[in-house]
């Protein structure tokens, strides 16, 4: 599936692009589905923020459980001073996770391919499962910074493995909040590790928090990245290490993409891990093909 120069670009980047990796009827399908889902969907008690902002980051009860649900979370900017949504529903959410990919049929057709097996086998991914998806809106005008960060910190396995696979379901653009890379930051270490830590005695809910491995900075956006400007249905695959960024999207444009993050079988999967499936929803290989 991958030519010999798109696997020394991963190899030497960290990352590789690769366009019309899915027809744009596809993209369509899987925005048109992902919009009934926020339609139907009716939000807790407590309204779930999503926010990569490390002094900003709060893990509440739907976080922690979405690893085998289908949740959304709303931006930051999407309330007014009074508690109120500024627009509505569907231009106010940040993202859709963590379980679509195996709780949905139209995302499962999507994800369970076997030209992503193949790509995950040419990387080096033999035994690749399906940790986690995110269907991500990036609205216009709110569509919120997704700060500097390695995927490796929040999905962590003994070895390495975690690996990200990027669809973007419409074009992105540095005016809508592309993807930025640091090309070669993959060879520079972790940074971080994002924790569960137990039950806050009080509330009893898990309590989380992010340790420091190596206090060097990751690169600064966008002055040490590279923009990822590409057309829908291009896949960009992520090394769980690379160092990678998106901006806020001030445009009247959403950039519309879909995440799938595999980790490899046997590697060690912490349970000190924010994200844990319940016994009830075993993670699957990407080579198990959808009907």
């Amino acid at each position: 599936m991958l030519t010999d120069d798109q696997l020394r670009c991963f190899r030497d980047q960290g990352f590789v692009v690769v366009e019309d990796f899915v027809d744009r009827a596809n993209c369509g399908a899987l925005r048109e589905r992902a919009l009934e889902l926020v339609q139907a969907w009716e939000p807790g008690e407590h309204q779930s923020v999503f926010t990569t902002d490390t002094q900003e980051r709060t893990s509440n009860t739907e976080f922690l459980e979405s690893a085998s649900t289908i949740w959304c979370f709303f931006e930051p900017d999407a309330f007014d001073d009074h508690g109120g949504l500024r627009q509505p529903k569907e231009l106010s959410i940040n993202k859709i996770g963590h379980a679509q990919h195996d709780l949905d049929a139209v995302f499962e057709r999507f994800t369970y391919t076997p030209a992503l097996a193949e790509v995950a086998h040419d990387i080096g991914l033999r035994d690749p499962l399906a940790l986690q998806s995110m269907y991500i809106f990036k609205q216009p005008g709110i569509g919120g910074e997704v700060g500097c960060h390695q995927d490796a910190t929040f999905l962590h396995t003994e070895p390495l493995s975690v690996t990200g696979f990027w669809f973007a379901i419409e074009d992105a653009t540095v005016h809508n909040g592309c993807l930025w890379a640091a090309p070669g930051g993959h060879r520079t270490g972790l940074r971080e590790l994002f924790k569960r830590t137990g039950a806050d005695p009080v509330g009893g809910a898990d309590l989380t928090r992010f340790e420091t491995l190596d206090p060097t900075p990751l690169p600064i956006p966008p002055d040490q990245l590279v923009p990822l400007e590409v057309p829908a249905g291009t896949l960009v695959v992520l090394d769980g290490l690379l160092p990678h960024w998106s901006d806020v999207n001030r445009s009247d444009t959403s950039r519309h993409a879909y995440t799938v993050h595999c980790i490899s079988e046997s590697a060690h999967y912490p349970d000190w891990n924010w994200l844990q499936r319940t016994p009830e929803l075993p993670l699957r290989r990407l080579d198990t093909v959808a009907a």
